[in-house]
């Protein structure tokens, strides 16, 4: 074999290695690739006890409850389907009932979502904008923003989370 032979055949391996490993994690994520979840999802596709997933929507009206210490539980919704979230320590400044929301841990035996990080909503204008994406297609998510011909996650001043 000649050099040019050699450095072609290495080369040629090198990004065979590299199609097979993008392959195999490509097929490893699946349907986990989403960046979250919303309550509607995890009702119809069912979400395996201890899996750890990002769970996103709104704070359901009247459901947050402070338990004692820094045990809070509240809802997240999408309007059709609603989970229950039990998250122990501090809240973002921003987060209330009515307000966009990811929450990141796993489910209980019980079908609670046990959350260990809790994410609100950057600013009053803005919402991310697969959150606000996928309650446009529940048709839930109205912004009075939209009515002024803007997108509702084309006014962000920053990136929120």
């Amino acid at each position: 074999m000649t050099r040019k032979q050699k450095r072609l055949s290495v080369i040629g391996g090198a990004l065979l290695f590299l199609g097979v490993a993008s392959g195999l994690t490509l097929y490893a994520l699946g349907s986990k690739a989403s960046f979250f979840y919303l309550p509607t999802d995890v009702v119809q596709k069912g979400v395996a006890e201890g899996e750890r997933i990002r769970l996103g929507g709104l704070v359901g009206v009247g459901s947050i409850e402070r338990r004692q210490g820094m045990e809070v539980v509240f809802a997240v919704t999408d309007e059709v389907e609603t989970v229950q979230v039990v998250y122990n320590g501090i809240l973002p400044d921003l987060f209330r009932e009515q307000q966009g929301v990811v929450t990141e841990g796993v489910f209980g035996a019980d079908g609670t979502f046990m959350a260990d990080t809790v994410l609100a909503r950057h600013d009053e204008n803005y919402m991310p904008r697969e959150v606000a994406e996928s309650l446009k297609e529940l048709g839930m998510w109205q912004h009075a923003e939209e009515q002024d011909g803007e997108a509702a996650s084309g006014s962000a001043t920053g990136t929120g989370y």
